[in-house]
């Protein structure tokens, strides 16, 4: 991009921090230090507002830019992102959003641990979430690094790395300093922008085509290349067996996944109770799916504004669709429209990394604090507060994500994600479904069914042509991988779930059912709740 877009761009970009940062300052000065104020924001936060929250949280850059250029290169087949992704919020609003409002308290290792012993129990969970959530800030931020670089105009040298850094140095501030509360408006806010922006560029669209779908999807399958097959299935994802089952491995992932990721479930507790909790996921719902039908018509619009091979020119991924259309929608290159569309997209997307990274790393320091360091510390030792432990885990983990990132930089993270979504569909909710539904569960059937999902799910992706076998691949001159998928999801998740039962049935320790009538009563009932 030319220098004549980058500074609107970079204008835009100063006013979010501005703002954000603000924010975090404002809220630094009316906390009052508590656990339940760092984690929960105080549990203050009516249903429409975290709802706002939930929606900012989730619709990441890769749903922004990420699904709207695979739509633009790859038609129908990348359109189904936008349905496992929103089919995915379906699982959490019917099977967890209250019970784990109910039963837990901070994070995901309270409502495991609620009714077994809870130091093999939080250590278990505390690492499966850390190893979500690292996964996922990695993804976001060599997303932030190449992503940001581009709309720029700095697709190598030192606009990378520094990107990296300053929005690893960003997230580090939220979450330090304002905790859950700061991370929470920085969310709204970001989804207030994100919808805006999507309902604008929409318009836009549909306005070129007078609002005429069918002429929208014609003139994307003629400029497309491939006719009518770029409206039906198979372009991306029908060519081999092996292209269908990584594509159903990578659907079980998303749509099982949310309902474990940490950054998600953190988001029950700032509401004070379970009713309000649903009602959150409801707003959420309508906020998520008016999204992601918008996305369709983005990467459609891409598709027929742009072309696929000038997408795929500006980038291999296709991320740089969406700013791509805004400058056509605009008047094209060197229009005054165009360049105001291109900085409000690149403000936009820039606010969307800042937002999720930041609830990321509050999820994974809470995990940290809460869950391991509470479990592993000795009794005569040194005694910290949780929130002090906390946020040296936020400087920590930030540390970890700039390091990774700087070093993954050049690679291709998109199966970052979809390996955060495995892992957590496989360790994550096969322990958390179990402990909520089924009475025999024991502490071993818990700790075999998250290191049961996280060690294999971990190790297939090791062994699969992602890191070796193929010139896409980490390491293209070597092949030692076994496994054909992509995405582990599909042969890891029914692993999860087997060994839960295995060391369920196989446990000597009889299961506790006054525990389990108690935490029965509290998940449907509220009784007890905090």
């Amino acid at each position: 991009m030319s220098g004549h877009h980058q500074t609107p761009a970079l204008v835009l970009f100063s006013v979010f921090i501005a703002v954000t940062l603000a924010i975090t300052t404002w809220v630094s000065r009316n906390r009052h230090g508590s656990a339940e104020e760092f984690y929960a924001g105080g549990r203050l936060f009516s249903p429409m507002e975290n709802g706002f929250a939930i929606a900012g949280d989730y619709m990441s850059a890769a749903s922004f830019l990420g699904i709207s250029g695979l739509i633009a290169l790859f038609g129908y087949d990348g359109m189904l992102y936008s349905v496992g992704f929103f089919v995915a919020w379906l699982v959490v609003l019917l099977l967890i959003a209250e019970l784990v409002r109910n039963c837990g308290r901070f994070t995901l290792a309270d409502v495991v641990a609620a009714r077994m012993a809870e130091r093999p129990v939080r250590i278990a969970v505390g690492t499966s979430s850390v190893t979500v959530s690292l996964l996922y800030l990695v993804a976001q931020m060599v997303g932030a690094g190449s992503l940001v670089a581009l709309l720029l105009g700095g697709t190598s040298g030192a606009a990378r790395p520094w990107t990296v850094i300053g929005v690893g140095a960003l997230m580090v501030i939220y979450v330090s300093f304002g905790g859950m509360r700061a991370t929470t408006w920085i969310q709204i806010v970001k989804a207030v922008l994100l919808m805006a922006g999507a309902v604008v560029l929409t318009v836009l669209v549909l306005v070129r085509f007078h609002g005429d779908v069918n002429a929208l999807l014609d003139s994307a399958a003629r400029r497309s290349g491939h006719g009518s097959s770029f409206l039906v299935p198979g372009l991306l994802y029908g060519e081999t067996w092996t292209a269908r089952l990584d594509f159903i491995s990578l659907g079980l992932a998303l749509v099982l996944g949310t309902a474990g990721l940490p950054h998600i479930l953190s988001r029950f507790y700032t509401v004070p109770t379970a009713r309000a909790a649903r009602r959150s996921v409801v707003w959420s719902i309508g906020l998520i799916g008016g999204f992601y039908l918008m996305t369709i018509a983005l990467g459609f619009g891409a598709a027929a504004l742009v072309g696929p091979a000038d997408v795929r020119a500006s980038n291999a991924a296709g991320n740089t669709a969406v700013p791509l259309l805004a400058l056509a929608l605009g008047g094209g290159e060197g229009s005054t429209a165009g360049t105001i569309l291109f900085a409000v997209v690149a403000a936009v997307a820039f606010a969307t990394i800042l937002a999720v990274v930041a609830g990321i790393t509050l999820a994974s320091s809470a995990s940290v604090a809460h869950d391991l360091y509470a479990s592993l510390r000795s009794p005569g030792s040194k005694q910290y507060s949780e929130v002090t432990v906390a946020r040296a885990a936020a400087a920590g983990i930030g540390l970890a994500a700039i390091g990774l990132g700087l070093v993954a930089q050049n690679l291709n993270v998109a199966f970052l994600v979809g390996l955060a979504f495995a892992v957590a569909a496989s360790a994550n909710l096969p322990a958390l479904l179990y402990s909520l539904f089924w009475r025999r569960f024991t502490t071993r059937g818990a700790v075999w069914s998250i290191y049961g999902g996280l060690i294999p799910a971990v190790l297939l992706v090791v062994f699969s042509p992602v890191v070796s076998g193929s010139p896409a691949s980490f390491f293209p001159g070597v092949d030692f991988h076994f496994f054909p998928l992509e995405n582990p999801g599909l042969a890891s998740i029914p692993l999860g779930f087997l060994a839960g039962w295995a060391g369920t049935v196989t446990s000597a320790e009889p299961p506790d059912a006054a525990k389990h009538a108690e935490t029965e009563v509290r998940a449907l009932t509220g009784a007890g709740a905090v």
